[in-house]
């Protein structure tokens, strides 16, 4: 809210609407991010094909997560996608976030999941690409999924309220931009290179935000480790 503030401020400066500018003399602290979690392939495979058959509606909201899951996008661009999305097997579209400052077009391809979801909702009405719910019911229903599907390991979280960590249950932390996490901490594992990533992703070159999935995983940290054991 600060740093929003102040950018109203020093616009109202620049444009002559007044030379009273508080943020002058006061700092505002950078925001505090702990280490992303995010889930497995595997964990993803299991969400997936996890019967939830007695709950038809879930089962399509869990449908969409696995989408997000395997297009990155944030969930704001993906409610606003339509069928016209889809060119030549991708997705295509101008993420919200950079079109006005900076109007890329990011392409994602779509592998066989993919496909396969949109197949199985290709008669949505009036152009929809997925039967879209509330942004809110989405995220609660994410949670749920997530219980049905037993994705209830622990995870270390940070609370920016109190600027402590917790160790939550998966399932209860679970929400729409894990999607993203899952995206690019899983295609980061594989691939090692950011620029590849961020060209999927969005993500300029040298980006802070797209710094912080690079989680370095326990498998690279016992590979690392085991360089000591012979010298």
């Amino acid at each position: 809210m600060f740093t929003k503030l102040r950018t109203f401020f020093r616009w109202a400066v620049e444009q002559s609407k007044t030379e009273n500018n508080p943020f002058k003399h006061f700092t505002v602290e950078e925001c505090v991010y702990g280490t992303p979690y995010y889930i497995t392939i595997e964990e993803r495979n299991q969400l997936y094909k996890t019967d939830l058959s007695a709950t038809p509606a879930l089962a399509v909201q869990r449908d969409i997560f696995v989408f997000q899951c395997l297009i990155y996008c944030r969930v704001g661009d993906l409610y606003k996608m339509t069928k016209a999305n889809v060119i030549n097997g991708g997705v295509e579209y101008i993420p919200r976030k950079t079109k006005d400052g900076r109007p890329v077009t990011v392409r994602v391809p779509l592998n066989s999941i993919a496909k396969e979801i949109l197949e199985r909702y290709k008669d949505q009405p009036f152009n929809e690409l997925l039967p879209l719910i509330s942004q809110q019911k989405y995220n609660v229903a994410i949670k749920k999924m997530f219980l049905a599907a037993g994705l209830i390991r622990p995870v270390v979280v940070y609370n920016p309220t109190t600027s402590e960590q917790e160790i939550r249950p998966l399932n209860e932390v679970a929400s729409s931009h894990l999607a993203r996490r899952c995206f690019v901490g899983n295609l980061y594992k594989q691939v090692k290179d950011p620029n590849l990533v961020g060209a999927l992703s969005g993500h300029k070159e040298g980006s802070r935000a797209f710094a912080r999935y690079r989680k370095i995983d326990e498998d690279t940290n016992r590979k690392t480790i085991s360089l000591l054991e012979y010298g």
